[in-house]
């Protein structure tokens, strides 16, 4: 899980903070509610993660209890990857 949060992490930081920010992101904080990440980023972060984890994300997925902050991301995508397996 370490390892999935820290990739997630940077990439949030990488693609929507530009690089800054690493130590004011909390893994609990909100994408949309802190405006890290709008609409058009949810996108790029599905396509991301579609990719990088060779996992397909459903439309139904494309909710916040999924995709709304770090926390969410690594419980979402670990259950993707174990029901992939």
């Amino acid at each position: 899980m370490q390892n999935i949060q820290q990739e997630l992490r940077q990439f949030v930081i990488d693609n929507f903070l530009f690089g800054h920010g690493n130590g004011n992101l909390r893994n609990d904080d909100s994408f949309l509610d802190k405006g890290i990440i709008d609409s058009t980023g949810v996108l790029e972060l599905v396509v991301f993660l579609e990719e990088k984890y060779h996992i397909k994300i459903h439309d139904r997925e494309l909710v916040p209890d999924n995709l709304d902050s770090i926390n969410n991301l690594v419980r979402f995508l670990e259950t993707k990857l174990q029901h992939a397996s």
